[in-house]
């Protein structure tokens, strides 16, 4: 219960104690805080108990602690059981060259592009990425209009 205590923290709670209570009173506190820790205790394990009976017989083996979120995900998904199949995931994703083709692409290069295809050339990679070759090239830089050329103004839009 006090595992983060030290020994400074100890030594300072004792002397807080002896000045508040007294010598004379302190080994009461003592017993009356003790008693009290322990009647907790056991109310909280009953609690348990009871809980687990009622559940049935299928929860006999049910834990508390893994209603903690983090000891829920390490359980289910950390642990040797791997009927998500998430260790090929994280296995198969690479970060760098997932960074390196979206850099690419806002950069407009088609280097990279080509590379990460598998030596597919750099229109049938973007084919491929857009899904059809008709569809419009979206990594590709659109056109500056010129100075004087004003944007569609549409009506109902404003």
């Amino acid at each position: 219960m006090f595992n983060d205590i030290g020994a400074l923290e100890l030594v300072t709670l004792v002397i807080l104690g002896v000045l508040v209570f007294g010598p004379d009173k302190l080994p009461k506190v003592i017993q009356d805080a003790s008693r009290f820790i322990r009647k907790i205790r056991e109310f909280s394990e009953s609690a348990k108990e009871d809980i687990r009976t009622e559940l049935g017989p299928e929860f006999k083996d049910f834990e508390f602690e893994d209603l903690n979120p983090k000891t829920f995900v390490r359980k289910q998904l950390m642990d040797g059981n791997d009927d998500l199949g998430l260790k090929e995931i994280r296995e198969s994703f690479d970060l760098r060259k997932e960074m390196a083709e979206v850099t690419d692409a806002v950069n407009g290069r088609e280097t990279t592009a080509v590379e990460s295809t598998g030596g597919v050339s750099g229109s049938a990679a973007i084919t491929a990425a857009n899904g059809s070759p008709g569809a419009p090239d979206l990594l590709k830089k659109r056109e500056q209009p010129a100075k004087d050329d004003r944007p569609p103004f549409d009506a109902d839009a404003t």
